[in-house]
C-alpha cells in the first residue's frame, strides 16, 4: 500500500513539474506602477542582468501625476526591454471583496490598455493588498489567467501551492534580514517570489525600498549565481494547468504580508 502511494505521488510530481526546478530560482515582481519602476528599477535590473514582472495599475487618486506613477508609454518601454507587464486591476481594488462584474471591468481595463499600447495580453495577476477569495480566483480563471500572486512570506512549493495563489515576500526598508533569510529558501524545489513597490515609493513610504538596499539585493543575486525569471516564466518549470486541476485551493494558509 505504501509503495502504491509512493508511485502515485511520484506520478503526480512528474505531471506537475515539467523540468527540474533549480536551486536559487527567484521571481522579482513589482507592484502599483510607481514612477521609479521606469526611472530607477528597470535600469538597475538591466545593469545586473535580471528580469522581472511589473504588475501595473492606475493607482487612484493621483495616477495622472507623472512624478508619482508611470504612464502607459513608459510601461510600453518596459515591455520592449523584455519585462513582463501583468495585471493588478485598474484602480488597485480588493479583488476578493468586489462583485464579479466589477472585477471583470477592472481586469479588462488593463487588458485593453495593453492592447492599445501593443503590449501582449496579460496572463498573470497580483491581488491588490493580497485580498482574494474563491470567487475572485474563479473569475480570473474564467478570464484565462493561470498564475496569480498573493503574499504570505513563504516560499512557493509547486506541488502544494495552487498556481492561482502563489505566496511571496514583500520588501521594505526595515526587513533586509528577513529577505536575506528568504532567499536561502530557494532550494529543494522551492521558488522564492519577492514583491517590491517603489524604489523609492514616494506616495506609499511604508512599502518603500530605498535605492541602495534594492541595488544590494540585485548585486547579491548576481554575485551568488541566482537565476531570476519573470512570473509567467514559472510555466517553463510547472504544468500550471495540471497543478490547477490537482492541487486544492487552500484559503486557510497565510496569503498576506503583515
Amino acid at each position: 500500500m505504501i509503495g502504491i502511494l509512493f508511485l502515485n505521488n511520484f506520478s503526480l510530481d512528474a505531471q506537475i513539474i515539467k523540468k527540474n526546478i533549480p536551486d536559487k530560482l527567484v521571481v522579482l515582481t513589482f507592484d502599483d506602477g510607481p514612477a521609479s519602476h521606469y526611472s530607477v528599477v528597470a535600469p538597475l535590473l538591466k545593469k545586473y542582468g535580471h528580469t522581472a514582472t511589473f504588475f501595473v495599475c492606475e493607482f487612484p487618486p493621483n495616477y495622472a501625476d507623472s512624478s508619482l506613477y508611470m504612464n502607459w508609454r513608459q510601461i510600453h518601454q518596459l515591455h520592449l526591454m523584455g519585462f513582463e507587464i501583468a495585471n493588478h486591476t485598474k484602480d488597485h481594488i480588493p479583488a476578493g471583496k468586489v462583485e464579479k462584474e466589477k472585477l471583470i471591468e477592472q481586469v479588462s481595463y488593463i487588458e485593453d490598455q495593453c492592447d492599445a499600447y501593443n503590449i501582449p495580453p496579460p496572463s498573470t495577476f497580483a491581488y491588490p493588498g493580497y485580498n482574494l477569495s474563491l470567487a475572485a480566483i474563479k473569475t480570473l480563471e474564467d478570464k484565462s489567467y493561470y498564475l496569480a500572486r498573493a503574499g504570505g512570506s513563504r516560499a512557493y512549493d509547486a506541488l502544494t501551492d495552487h498556481p492561482m495563489i502563489i505566496p511571496s515576500w514583500a520588501t521594505n526598508n526595515e526587513n533586509k534580514e528577513e529577505i536575506m533569510e528568504a532567499l536561502q529558501q530557494a532550494k529543494d524545489g522551492k521558488i522564492v517570489i519577492l514583491t517590491l513597490h517603489g524604489v523609492p515609493d514616494i506616495e506609499h513610504p511604508w512599502v518603500d525600498t530605498n535605492v541602495n538596499l534594492f541595488e544590494y539585493y540585485l548585486k547579491y543575486l548576481k554575485d551568488h549565481n541566482y537565476t531570476t525569471i519573470r512570473f509567467k516564466d514559472l510555466e517553463q518549470y510547472i504544468d500550471v494547468q495540471k497543478a490547477g486541476e490537482e492541487i486544492n485551493i487552500d484559503l486557510s494558509k497565510k496569503y498576506k504580508n503583515d
